[in-house]
């Protein structure tokens, strides 16, 4: 089978993300995560019935209940949530280890049981993806070190955490400052982050005011919208740096130069570079004052 290459002027269009948002305990991370486009929410943490706007949820016993869901099961939503990853990878730990307990011992896992968990997670993840769905991974954050050092972290045993940061598209910290919360994508020194849409800090509205509705759909809207906007307008400078690099070596004088000049401005550096190395190769100069591109006066024309 040949190899598929996607090539820098294709475009490649994001339709679904996996995103993440941690916090402290209290903060309202469900009831913002059901803010998200139409969701569905799979509580292996047992709390659902604490969000200010409960919506749909499946009470996650053990990870066989989710394990091997089916686009017919999920086909009215458009956003799955794990309600906590946390507690979905202890499930998925819990079964690992129950199918075959050389994979663990008292209860945690072995190097063959860690890699059983990397696979199924993440298999798991793109199984939900290809359905065409959001994934939102909700996590509670720990704090590690002291002091001026403080640095937050997401709270989940050993290093599946690892396996939370790979999986996620964006991840942001839901914060209160003074008597805000906020919802901040970008990372710092001291707390993780992911923000692939450049989004600003947020200020997320309180649960009772109509904006809080749709406000984590309308984040990963607007992420994707500019991760496509990046996309095409990609192409399109790929697309006009190609029309240099063929047109360029046809060109055999200054007039030629000249009436690309303002096209390859436009075009950004890339094209400005190869204009201009490809003036140099005809032994053209750049006349500032005139503001194009001459050949230079000869000594004997000069006198």
């Amino acid at each position: 089978m040949a190899l598929k290459i996607t090539k820098a002027s294709d475009a490649i269009t994001v339709d679904r993300l996996n995103v993440v948002i941690y916090g402290p305990p209290g903060v309202g991370k469900s009831s913002l995560a059901f803010t998200a486009d139409n969701p569905l929410l799979l509580d292996f943490d047992k709390g659902s019935h604490r969000a200010a706007n409960r919506k749909d949820a499946v009470i996650v016993n053990d990870w066989c209940d989710v394990e091997n869901i089916t686009a017919e099961d999920i086909a009215g939503y458009d956003t799955i949530i794990l309600d906590t990853a946390g507690r979905a990878l202890d499930s998925l730990t819990a079964n690992i280890i129950r199918a075959n307990p050389k994979h663990g011992y008292g209860g945690a896992l072995n190097q063959q049981g860690w890699g059983q968990l990397k696979t199924r997670f993440a298999a798991f993840l793109r199984l939900v993806n290809g359905f065409g769905k959001d994934v939102v991974l909700i996590a509670h954050m720990a704090e590690e070190g002291g002091g001026d050092d403080v640095r937050e972290r997401l709270d989940m045993q050993g290093s599946s955490k690892n396996e939370v940061y790979k999986a996620a598209d964006m991840m942001g910290r839901l914060v209160i400052e003074g008597r805000e919360r906020w919802l901040r994508f970008s990372p710092t020194e001291a707390a993780f982050g992911k923000n692939p849409g450049q989004l600003d800090a947020l200020r997320v509205p309180h649960n009772d005011k109509p904006e809080f509705a749709g406000f984590l759909a309308a984040s990963i809207a607007m992420t994707k919208e500019r991760l496509n906007a990046l996309t095409e307008a990609q192409r399109e400078a790929s697309e006009e740096q190609a029309w240099f690099r063929t047109t360029l070596p046809g060109i055999e004088d200054a007039d030629g130069i000249n009436s690309i000049v303002q096209r390859a401005k436009d075009g950004g550096k890339a094209t400005t570079a190869l204009l201009v190395a490809r003036a140099k190769e005809l032994g053209l100069v750049a006349d500032k004052e005139a503001g194009k591109y001459v050949m230079p006066v000869q000594e004997d024309e000069a006198a």
